[in-house]
C-alpha cells in the first residue's frame, strides 16, 4: 500500500471537529489567446496541431498590469464577496502559488505574498504563510487548513493562489521545433487566480470526509523549472510522455489505496475533478481508473479546454465553474484529485451541502 499522509474524517477519531468548503472565488484575465494563435507565434514553423493533441481551445493570459499578486488578491476578494465572512474573520491565510510575480518580471519570496494578500483583504489578525507544492499547492493548503480546523486550532481560513504562468509558454515558443520538445507542455498553460475558504462544519454536516497526500519522489526530475538565461522569467522542461505513462501505471493503485483508507469506493463519487492538463490525459486516466478498479465516477469534470492548465488553481477554477453552472446537488460526493510535479498526488473528498445554492449570491 502507498504511504499516505492522511486526514480521514469519516469517523473523526480523536478530532473534535470536521471542516467544509464555505466559498470559492476566481480572478480571470480578460485576454483570451487561442491555441491556434499561440502556435502561430512560435519562431519555427512546427506544424504541430496542439489543439488536436490536447483538446485545449484557448487560455487566459495576464496583461502587463496584472501579476501573481493581483490575480490572487482579486480571487480572494471574489471569494469573500460570496462568503458569510469578512477578511477580519479569517484565522489563517495561505498563499500557494508557483509564480510569485509582483511587478513585471520580479519574483518575490520575501516578504511572502500571503502577507500582502491578507493586508489587501483586511485579514490583518490572520496567521499567514506561503507554501509551494507545484500544481498541488492549493490542495496542499486545504489539507493544512483541514487539519488545523479538525483539531480546533482555528475556525476558518483561506487558501489563495495567483498564477501568472504563461510566460513559460512565451519563452518556449522561441525554441520549440517538434513534438519531441521538452518545452511543449509550456504551451498548454493559462493564467488565473483562485481562492477558497475552509471553515468548521456545523454539527451533522459531512463536509470534508477524506484528505490525503503522497509523493512518488523517484519521478521528481520529469518536470523541472529553470531560469531563462536570455529572456525574463523561466523555462519548464517536461517529459510529458513519461509522466503520462507513470500516471497511467501508478495512478489507479494510488487512488484505490486512498479511497480504501477512507472507506469510499470510486463508484460512490458523483463528480471527479482531476488536475487539468489536457482533455486527452483526463479521458485516458478515466478509462485506466475504470479498468483497474472495475467502476467509475458518475461524472468527470473537464475545463482545461477553455482555460488551459492553470497550475495550482485548476481544481478550484473547475469547482467554481461547475458551481456557477449549477451542476452539483446537495449530497453529491465530490473528489478533488491533484497530480503535480514531484510527483505529488493529493486527494480531497467532500460532500456538497447548501453551498451549491448559495454560491451565486454575494453578501
Amino acid at each position: 500500500m502507498t504511504p499516505w499522509m492522511l486526514a480521514e474524517t469519516t469517523r473523526r477519531g480523536n478530532a473534535p471537529f470536521s471542516a467544509r468548503f464555505e466559498s470559492v472565488g476566481v480572478q480571470l484575465p480578460e485576454k483570451h489567446v487561442t491555441t491556434h494563435d499561440l502556435m502561430a507565434s512560435t519562431r519555427h514553423h512546427t506544424r504541430i496541431d496542439l489543439e488536436h493533441l490536447t483538446g485545449i481551445r484557448e487560455h487566459r493570459m495576464a496583461g502587463p498590469d496584472e501579476s501573481s499578486l493581483s490575480l490572487a488578491i482579486g480571487a480572494a476578494r471574489d471569494c469573500l464577496a460570496r462568503s458569510n465572512y469578512t477578511g477580519a474573520d479569517l484565522d489563517m491565510v495561505i498563499n500557494a502559488s508557483i509564480t510569485r510575480y509582483v511587478d513585471g518580471s520580479i519574483h518575490r519570496y520575501e516578504p511572502p505574498l500571503s502577507l500582502s494578500i491578507k493586508e489587501a483583504i483586511g485579514a490583518s489578525a490572520a496567521t499567514s504563510f506561503d507554501v509551494s507544492n507545484a500544481c498541488a499547492g492549493m490542495l496542499t493548503g486545504v489539507f493544512i487548513l483541514n487539519d488545523f480546523i479538525r483539531r480546533g486550532a482555528i475556525r476558518r481560513g483561506m487558501v489563495v493562489s495567483g498564477e501568472k504562468i504563461t510566460g513559460l509558454g512565451t519563452n518556449a515558443a522561441k525554441d520549440i521545433r517538434s513534438l519531441l520538445s521538452l518545452q511543449l507542455a509550456s504551451l498548454t498553460l493559462g493564467d488565473a487566480g483562485a481562492a477558497v475558504i475552509v471553515d468548521r462544519a456545523p454539527p451533522e454536516h459531512a463536509g470534508i470526509v477524506l484528505a490525503g497526500f503522497t509523493t512518488l519522489a523517484e519521478h521528481s526530475r520529469l518536470c523541472v523549472g529553470l531560469p531563462a538565461w536570455h529572456a525574463p522569467g523561466a523555462r519548464m522542461f517536461t517529459r510529458a510522455r513519461k509522466i503520462h505513462e507513470v500516471a497511467m501505471e501508478d495512478g489507479p493503485p494510488i487512488v484505490e489505496d486512498i479511497l480504501a483508507a477512507g472507506g469510499t469506493n470510486l463508484g460512490e463519487i458523483d463528480w471527479l475533478i482531476p488536475h487539468q492538463t489536457s482533455v486527452r490525459a483526463i479521458r485516458s486516466g478515466e478509462k485506466e481508473l475504470a479498468k483497474r478498479m472495475g467502476e467509475r465516477p458518475k461524472h468527470v469534470v473537464v475545463t482545461v479546454d477553455e482555460y488551459g492548465n492553470t497550475a495550482s488553481t485548476t481544481l478550484f477554477l473547475a469547482l467554481h465553474r461547475y458551481l456557477t453552472d449549477k451542476k452539483f446537488h446537495p449530497g453529491d460526493k465530490i473528489m478533488l484529485l491533484s497530480v503535480a510535479s514531484g510527483l505529488e498526488v493529493g486527494v480531497v473528498v467532500f460532500v456538497m451541502d447548501e453551498w451549491e445554492a448559495t454560491h451565486g449570491h454575494t453578501h
